[in-house]
């Protein structure tokens, strides 16, 4: 296995995409992994005779760890071949599937998430920078934007392939559907993956090194100080939440709270995911385009960002004001297809704002402050379940809004790359002034 970077030359175009689609599908089985408690919720719950706080405690120990994981190990891919980082996680992730297939109750299942949080956790920084490696700054929202749709798409795909394996083998099946997965990918991985070029300020489209404008030895506190990291990283939060309660409570949502069947909301918990996907897609576009007409990054990413979480804070609020089953479905999934669809406007203004040898920390802490949300969300949620009844279920809704309407708010008024990376440049070494000439007659 060649973990150096691939050398520059005509081939980096299909190598770059290569590398994108199959990181894509990397977090696709990510996010499947995610999910699977969410779609066998009513299941576990029967199975291990669980209350909706236990079912939601269970869901938060996936993300014990998975902050902690996620800042180390992004630290940690400033040093390390991602390729090798991306590798060693996948095969973790089926390994930590096989204790609850094989069998056993609430600790085994509790241990298992744990370890597969603390595995999971460096997924996204670390794969969007062995992405965004290949690409230079103003190519990056797509590739971004596909990365950031494997989340969506890995719902989308195995809701309903794995609520079928639920409903007619069991929710430990499904499990073992998961680890075979993972282990096919990094098999592909093996073989097709490779890592990118460390792209620096100023360095040309073709990858060929440059001298650097900014020194490696930037401290992450100055990063972290900047209004574009804060704002970026808090709005992010909120959008997280949503992927959170999504994960682990919105099927019992359709089925509990809106009176589905079993088998229609394991088809319907896949259109906020498509919703999400689409709007990905549209963000990058819309980004792209404005940067490309010379539109500074507050307005083609903070602007744009800080509408979307709006637009879904404010479905969110409506929703119980509106009257009858589909409407709210309606308004359920464009407020968290919206709100949870912030991921590629957070990482790609964070990319532009550092240098490119503190990505994988900057990167990595962000995801470790915005995961936290993950952690919350499910037993906040099951909690007000528990408390309230299907109002419960409303009453998290409400919560979400507000969270996204803050979320928002931090774009607008904080995600400015443009105004804070200068700040981050070393100052200028003094020149020695010239020596005083000598006056003649």
């Amino acid at each position: 296995m060649n973990a150096a970077p691939a050398p520059p030359g005509t081939g980096d175009g299909v190598r770059a995409w290569t590398v994108t689609a199959l990181l894509v599908v990397f977090m696709m089985v990510n996010f499947a992994d995610k999910s699977v408690l969410g779609l066998a919720a009513d299941e576990i719950r029967a199975d291990l005779q669980l209350t909706a706080t236990g079912f939601g405690l269970a869901n938060s120990a996936f993300f014990l760890l998975f902050s902690v994981a996620a800042a180390l190990v992004g630290l940690l891919a400033d040093r390390v071949s991602p390729k090798v980082l991306l590798l060693v996680m996948a095969l973790l992730w089926s390994v930590a599937q096989v204790p609850v297939a094989v069998g056993g109750g609430l600790a085994v299942l509790v241990a298992s998430r744990v370890f597969l949080g603390a595995a999971e956790g460096p997924a996204f920084p670390v794969a969007q920078r062995a992405t965004l490696a290949w690409f230079p700054d103003h190519r990056r929202n797509l590739p971004g934007a596909l990365i950031t749709l494997g989340v969506t798409l890995g719902v989308i795909v195995s809701a309903p392939v794995l609520s079928w394996v639920i409903r007619h083998h069991g929710w430990r099946a499904a499990l073992w559907v998961l680890a075979a997965t993972g282990l096919v990918w990094a098999l592909a991985w093996t073989f097709l993956g490779a890592d990118g070029h460390r792209l620096t300020e100023g360095e040309p489209p073709n990858g060929r090194a440059v001298k650097a404008a900014w020194r490696p030895a930037l401290p992450y506190r100055r990063i972290f100080a900047t209004r574009t990291w804060a704002g970026a990283t808090l709005a992010y939060f909120t959008s997280y939440w949503v992927v959170g309660l999504m994960l682990a409570w919105l099927p019992s949502y359709l089925r509990n709270g809106l009176g589905y069947p079993a088998d229609v909301a394991g088809t319907l918990v896949a259109v906020p995911w498509t919703v999400g996907a689409l709007v990905l897609l549209a963000q990058a576009g819309i980004t792209g385009r404005l940067m490309r007409r010379g539109v500074g990054s507050r307005y083609a990413r903070g602007w744009v960002g800080g509408a979307l979480l709006a637009l879904g804070a404010a479905c969110c609020l409506a929703l119980p004001l509106a009257e009858g089953t589909t409407a709210r479905t309606v308004l359920l999934a464009l407020g968290f297809g919206l709100g949870g669809s912030y991921a590629t406007v957070a990482v790609t203004a964070v990319a532009e704002l550092v240098p490119a040898d503190r990505g994988g920390g900057a990167l990595g802490a962000m995801n470790a402050v915005v995961t936290a949300a993950g952690l919350a969300a499910p037993a906040v949620v099951g909690a007000l379940v528990d408390a309230q009844g299907v109002a419960g279920y409303r009453s998290a809704v409400l919560l979400t809004g507000l969270l996204l309407a803050l979320g928002a708010a931090a774009s607008f008024l904080l995600v400015d790359p443009a105004r804070d990376s200068p700040r981050l440049r070393p100052a200028p070494e003094p020149q020695p002034s010239a020596p005083p000439q000598e006056l003649t007659p």
